[in-house]
């Protein structure tokens, strides 16, 4: 019995796509399927996953290999299931740097001809899935009882998950250079069950997934190695998960989303020292006093500005998340997801808030999401910090990633606020004490809101409509809520 090895290993320098295709008795398909696959032109490697098929299936992928030097063989020792033999190919695909993953079945019921056009739509996608239920005529050719399996499994899948797309396919082109690899570690089925689990995990963590029409033909060759026991196994975990997600949501998030961005962030106010707060008694104490007013009076205010402008369910944009404290009963009540520049904030948040659908180390003023991808936005504490300039840049950035007539609520520091009188006297005290060596407890607040007409100026100059404005004794009279509209 071979152990797990791999023939002609060593990836081409220039090649950034991988095609995985899992094997089990192919011995009629491999060369037909290769030959079709290389006649595409692709510029793609292709990795056939064999599972010690006894019909001589991986003898045959050797000669293939060893003919064809895009051609890659993984043997392995017997069936370990479908679901962890796409693991061991996206494994292999991440620790070869590829760049775009496809993978597919070899029976042709996944035809060659269509993956260019799965290629086609992946611009602005992480993951492209070939559909079988964007066409009524998709499974014309399917015989009554596989069809009824399929749908079935369809109807559960959208039911239990709320997944539309095509769940339980297994031909898809992965988007490797934006989906982060521990995404795959999070994924823990090894039979069918991995394709459903897989999807909803990449969109439980925010990430885009296009569709593309596909026909099925009836099996060309081989037949189905889907048997009753694999049946019942994935509906078993079907409802496994259906339970795990929603009595524990995080378990199926990655906790702080790193893209390949982050080197180039940069934090010229230094938020990262002012919330992580060791070593420094005057911020800890500060810190102290203001979680208790982010979590008495910011949090309900939040709360019901929040209920007030959207729909419960709305999928939303914490744009500046900091600790997210204020957020955790919106969280709960919202598919939100949070960003910011500090990553000791992201880990405040990520601890506060587990039922955030995502968190990301991001810039304010360069959203990694495509245009229209949030039904509103909101932030607090954050643009009394920036100039009216940058404050423009980052509403028109807003403003790309709402939905047309999406709403932004900003929490905005009056310059008569409470708060800003307390402060000062606190600082004048500091550096009465301490002299140049008083600490700054945060970072300056250069754009405090002079009221109603400055703050409709700024946002009309972005192309936003002044909704509402308030500023009263609810939060003490420290924070404006200003809420625009998408001007069409």
């Amino acid at each position: 019995m071979r152990i797990a090895s791999i023939t002609n290993a060593t990836p081409k320098q220039s090649t950034k796509t991988l095609i995985v295709i899992p094997t089990y008795n192919e011995a009629e398909n491999v060369e037909p399927m290769c030959a079709e696959l290389l006649a595409l032109s692709l510029n793609a490697d292709i990795l056939f996953i064999d599972d010690n098929s006894p019909d001589g299936t991986g003898e045959i992928l050797d000669r293939l290999s060893a003919k064809h030097s895009s051609v890659r063989v993984m043997h392995r020792p017997g069936k370990q299931g479908i679901g962890r033999a796409h693991i061991a190919g996206i494994r292999y695909a991440y620790e070869h740097a590829y760049g775009m993953l496809v993978t597919m079945d070899c029976d042709f019921t996944h035809q060659p001809s269509d993956v260019p056009r799965l290629f086609e739509a992946l611009p602005g996608a992480d993951l492209v899935v070939g559909s079988r239920y964007l066409r009524s005529e998709s499974l014309r050719e399917w015989n009554i009882v596989r069809r009824f399996l399929t749908k079935t499994a369809h109807f559960l899948t959208t039911a239990l998950l709320k997944l539309p797309q095509d769940t339980t396919g297994a031909f898809r082109v992965y988007n490797l250079e934006t989906i982060p690899s521990e995404l795959f570690d999070l994924v823990r089925a090894n039979g069918y069950a991995f394709f459903f689990e897989s999807l909803f995990t990449i969109v439980n963590n925010s990430f885009v997934v296009s569709e593309v029409p596909i026909d099925l033909p009836s099996r060309t060759y081989g037949h189905s190695k889907m048997d009753l026991g694999e049946i019942s196994k994935s509906v078993r975990f079907l409802f496994k998960l259906y339970v795990a997600a929603r009595i524990r949501p995080q378990a199926y998030r990655l906790a702080v989303r790193r893209g390949p961005q982050d080197d180039r962030l940069v934090d010229p106010q230094n938020w990262n020292a002012y919330w992580d707060t060791k070593g420094n008694t005057s911020r800890r104490v500060y810190g102290f006093i203001a979680a208790i007013y982010r979590n008495t009076i910011i949090r309900p205010q939040l709360t019901r500005a929040i209920r007030r402008e959207f729909k419960r369910g709305a999928n939303l944009l914490h744009a500046g998340c900091g600790s997210g404290q204020a957020d955790m009963t919106v969280t709960l009540e919202n598919r939100v997801t949070a960003v910011d520049i500090s990553t000791s904030a992201l880990d405040l948040y990520v601890h506060f808030n587990p039922a955030a659908s995502a968190v990301e180390h991001a810039d304010v003023f360069h959203l990694p999401f495509p245009d229209g991808a949030f039904d509103g936005a909101y932030n607090l504490g954050v643009v009394e910090h920036f100039t009216h300039e940058e404050i423009h840049g980052m509403l028109l950035e807003l403003r790309r990633v709402l939905k047309p007539g999406g709403k932004v609520v900003i929490f905005w520091p009056h310059y008569r606020a409470s708060s800003v009188l307390v402060l000062g006297l606190v600082h004048r005290i500091l550096h009465r004490i301490f002299g140049e060596r008083a600490p700054q407890l945060h970072p300056d607040e250069i754009s405090l809101t002079r009221g109603r007409n400055e703050a409709a100026a700024i946002l009309a100059n972005a192309c936003f409509q002044m909704d509402s404005y308030t500023f009263d004794f609810r939060d003490l009279f420290v924070q404006a809520v200003v809420v625009g509209k998408v001007i069409d």
